[in-house]
């Protein structure tokens, strides 16, 4: 069965040339259908801005007998083009440009997402609710690792693990609220430019950027809260965490 990060290559180096297992595999995968989605709004908008017309003075001038032929008149390269060809050249080099980056700005964020997703599978027995909090000396052991260390104000932690996360062992917290149990990732090695929300594949949650110290990863399962309700747990929590020198 292909994977997604196989799915994804596949899908960059030729996005109209889906194959039937990719077709497949997208079929019964929501990250990589969002993925796709991305992607194809991203080629349809380049396209439209290579599709910039120029202006009819830039035609061929009458009387150009073909490429062998002289020019008449020696034209210097700076005003090969009028000054409103140049304008419009320098536009559609904006608008391409503004594209790419937009879109470099947003892939980061859905993939680190599908990450933080793919992850909890590996961890089931951590979304327990329960009134038992972790033991304090765990707590900060697996804090102190990443340089971190949580404030009283934080709401009560149930689990607390170490985990490798792309490339990076992060600290994987559960904390109990009102609504039910919340996984907390603190990912200092992952920058995201903007808070990027998800639903998918039962889960719900908001990455967002701390400035200076990566990002934080706030996520519930099985549809319980709403997404304001996860954004201002995130926020509690986010409040909660002390970053160490």
């Amino acid at each position: 069965m292909m994977l997604c990060a196989e799915y994804k290559r596949a899908l960059l180096a030729d996005p109209q040339g889906a194959t039937s297992e990719m077709r497949q595999h997208v079929a019964g995968c929501d990250a990589c259908s969002a993925y796709t989605g991305l992607l194809l709004r991203f080629e349809g908008r380049l396209d439209r801005a290579l599709r910039v017309p120029l202006p009819s003075s830039t035609a061929i001038p009458t009387g150009f007998a073909g490429p062998l032929a002289a020019p008449r008149t020696a034209v210097h390269p700076r005003r090969s083009l009028p000054r409103r060809s140049r304008w419009l050249a320098a536009a559609a080099s904006v608008l391409i440009a503004a594209v790419v980056m937009g879109f470099w700005l947003v892939v980061p964020g859905r993939s680190l997402a599908a990450a933080v997703v793919e992850h909890m599978s590996e961890e089931p027995d951590a979304w327990s609710r329960t009134d038992v909090p972790v033991a304090q000396q765990r707590l900060e052991r697996v804090m102190g690792n990443s340089h971190v260390r949580l404030r009283k104000a934080a709401p009560m932690v149930s689990y607390a693990n170490y985990c490798q996360f792309r490339g990076h062992h992060v600290p994987h917290l559960v904390v109990q609220t009102a609504g039910g149990p919340i996984t907390v990732m603190v990912l200092p090695d992952e920058r995201v430019m903007r808070s990027v929300h998800f639903d998918e594949q039962g889960y719900r949650g908001v990455i967002v950027p701390v400035p200076g110290h990566g990002s934080l990863a706030v996520l519930e399962r099985g549809e319980t809260m709403d997404a304001k309700a996860v954004d201002a747990i995130a926020v509690q929590v986010r409040g909660a965490i002390e970053y160490l020198p």
